[in-house]
């Protein structure tokens, strides 16, 4: 069923990503919530501000060897290692379902070199039915001898601006927190051309089993997320919303409303409801609905009120 909003009787909770209008700040994080369909039961996807469907590379990836996924206190720990059908069985298997629903759908892609970036985005800016692309900087560079692209500022931008040379989409970079300063990252990407950057993704962690005296994942380390990292992350994005004059999606721990206004009041545009979709499958519409009655009950002209509005003291 599509969701329709009457805009003469409904808060208004429109807000813009460069070019791309979101009938609402709410988005769901790449690699939490599937191709989309896996919640199609669950969630009435039309009520989404939009869809981040997981990371997408040139060939199909099988990931990480299992354990993959451990809960720790507070959040969770996860070394899937960006397993996904690769774009060509995304574009033929994919697109068709999620071309089928109301709210824009935005691709996460990832790559090895900036050749690969650079394919991806040619190939699927021809696909009906995307909306935007966000860019994960956090991959290995193989012609770097494996550093990520997003902790090095010349390299996220070399990234970035082959993105932007291959697609007329919008283009969110998605920036690694695990850096010594996000805020050059940021300004880099955002002087390349991006549209938008979306902050954080996940904190290197690892976790150990004291029974076995081994590590709990094959893979040693993994990326921590959940309510554990709101506190870094709603840091990082106020310091990016004092750096960058693009607009700020935030990341990290978000479960609730008032989560997702304070990332707003810290100086994001919008939000991404990641890890609390394994706990609670309807938290990114309940979040909607819960941003819908504060807005009314706040009397605000518009959820875009909440933006920045932290006072700095």
């Amino acid at each position: 069923m599509e969701y329709i909003e009457d805009k003469d009787h409904l808060p208004d909770l429109r807000v813009r990503i460069g070019a791309l209008e979101l009938r609402n700040p709410v988005l769901t994080a790449s690699g939490t919530f599937g191709y989309a369909r896996e919640f199609a039961n669950l969630v009435n996807l039309h009520r989404l501000g939009g869809v981040i469907v997981k990371g997408i590379s040139l060939l199909p990836r099988h990931g990480n060897p299992p354990p993959r996924i451990i809960e720790t206190a507070c959040g969770m720990l996860n070394a899937i290692g960006l397993e996904n059908v690769g774009v060509d069985r995304f574009i033929t298997e994919k697109m068709p379902f999620l071309e089928g629903i109301s709210s824009p759908i935005i691709v996460n892609i990832l790559g090895d070199s900036i050749e690969e970036y650079r394919q991806l985005s040619e190939k699927l800016d021809v696909v009906p039915g995307i909306s935007a692309i966000e860019v994960n900087i956090s991959c290995p560079n193989v012609k770097k001898g494996g550093v990520a692209f997003g902790s090095d500022p010349q390299m996220a931008a070399a990234v970035t601006k082959a993105v932007k040379e291959n697609t007329s989409l919008p283009v969110i970079v998605k920036l690694s927190p695990n850096v010594s300063d996000i805020t050059e990252i940021a300004r880099a990407v955002e002087q390349a051309g991006a549209d938008s950057v979306s902050l954080i993704n996940t904190l290197i962690g690892m976790a150990v089993n004291l029974r076995t005296k081994r590590p709990h994942l094959a893979n040693v380390i993994g990326g921590l997320s959940g309510p554990a990292i709101k506190p870094i992350a709603l840091r990082m994005v106020y310091q990016v919303a004092g750096a960058v004059s693009i607009p700020i999606i935030g990341i990290g721990g978000i479960e609730s409303t008032e989560d997702a206004l304070e990332f707003m009041l810290a100086g994001a545009t919008a939000v991404q409801i990641g890890t609390a979709n394994f706990v609670n499958p309807r938290a990114s519409e309940e979040v909607v609905e819960g941003l819908h009655d504060y807005v009314i009950r706040e009397n605000l002209y518009s959820v875009r009120d909440m933006i920045g509005a932290l006072e700095r003291s």
